[in-house]
């Protein structure tokens, strides 16, 4: 299909797997950058699937190779570009990289995803793991032969780490500049902003890892997030003490996801495991099944988890469950900022739907909370294609 100078728009082929039939199927997708409308076409049918609209939801920065998108309750993932002209437009702002936050960069683990957000590298993907002393050493084994080199290991594997899959214009020079020089000390001098300067102790502790090039860029995004990769066939769910956090997408969208992470961190509240999940319709109403004749928004909050990426968390403390619903607030953020006004929904939520953050409402359901996403629903919250 020609662009048009007058009616200029981007193309992207997106995968849906249809789960009645049991197949993927592939259309052609339109975004029109002058009324931000979208059209669908069926390649297989070669037929118009969807006429050109209006889907206010949809914003380009959201479109980049391996995003997974939501048209109409369909979860869709860009696979392809549509045409030349968007390859161009786009290969360089889908740049990819790997950063990892280290044990020591935890606590300041809110800070960092501010940064990201401010810079506008999007997190295609979280995965946080214990690393055993083989991967470790397997991944930085190109750092052998340096005096540092098992002290790193050893830091590498003292506590879980957190994998981000990062997507972005120029990402990975970007990331790096972020993170200033691996040594702290030259990083005060040179990059006095950058988190090295400010967080960092040491070489080895340096609060993160970025990837030095897109060739070690793609080979450590493998190692995390490949198909094959055995990082990602295991989490760090504890599954005990434990209550479960959901980071909802419009929070994401607006950039405070880091802002509610660390307001947990800060007070006092360890988050054990968190991943990415991306839930269809039916992993929203089966996991929300509880609400379901209940409360009057479910409708509304099942379309809200799946419009995009959730940040899922397990979240750990005494008497988890209702310490952290204190700490979330009412559900209704006009109420929270009236009986709870430090509270996350009553800071950063919206309305009842758009309330920032899902926690567990009963004490016994926190573990079956936690399951659902970091067991039932495990193989899907690593997916990276």
């Amino acid at each position: 299909m020609a662009q048009s100078i007058q009616d200029p728009r981007l193309a992207f082929v997106v995968d849906y797997d249809d789960p009645q039939a049991g197949i993927t199927r592939k259309y052609q997708l339109m975004y029109f950058l002058t009324d931000k409308t979208i059209e669908m076409f069926d390649i297989k049918n070669r037929r118009i699937f969807l006429k050109r609209c209006p889907y206010a939801s949809l914003e380009v920065n959201d479109l980049y190779l391996g995003a997974t998108i939501t048209i109409f309750s369909r979860q869709l993932q860009v696979s392809e570009y549509g045409d030349e002209h968007t390859r161009k437009v786009f290969s360089k702002k889908s740049e990819a990289t790997l950063g990892i936050i280290k044990p020591d960069g935890y606590e300041k683990m809110g800070e960092i995803f501010r940064c990201l957000s401010k810079e506008g590298i999007r997190v295609k993907n979280i995965h946080m793991v214990q690393m055993t002393q083989e991967e470790a050493a397997h991944f930085f084994e190109r750092h052998q032969g340096q005096p540092y080199y098992r002290d790193l290991i050893q830091h590498m594997i003292a506590y879980p780490v957190i994998a981000l899959h990062l997507v972005g214009e120029d990402c990975i020079t970007r990331w790096n500049k972020i993170l200033g020089p691996a040594d702290p000390v030259q990083a005060k001098q040179a990059a006095p902003v950058s988190l090295r300067a400010k967080y960092g102790t040491s070489t080895v502790c340096n609060i993160c890892h970025g990837s030095e090039d897109p060739q070690v860029a793609d080979s450590e995004i493998l190692f995390f997030f490949g198909e094959n990769a055995s990082v990602k066939r295991r989490n760090n769910a504890a599954l005990s003490n434990c209550t479960l956090g959901i980071i909802k997408p419009h929070a994401i969208a607006q950039g405070i996801a880091g802002d509610i992470i660390q307001a947990i961190l800060e007070d006092g509240f360890e988050i054990s495991a968190i991943a990415l999940a991306c839930m269809n319709t039916y992993d929203a109403e089966d996991f929300l099944e509880v609400y379901k004749g209940v409360v009057p928004e479910y409708p509304g909050i099942v379309e809200q988890l799946t419009s995009g990426a959730c940040w899922v968390m397990e979240i750990r403390a005494e008497n988890a469950v209702q310490s952290f619903r204190q700490l979330c607030g009412p559900h209704d953020p006009e109420i929270a900022r009236v009986l709870r006004p430090d509270s996350l929904r009553a800071k950063f939520g919206a309305d009842k739907v758009k309330n920032a953050i899902h926690c567990t409402d009963l004490p016994e359901d926190g573990v079956l909370e936690v399951e659902f996403f970091f067991r039932i629903m495990a193989s899907k919250l690593v997916e990276t294609k």
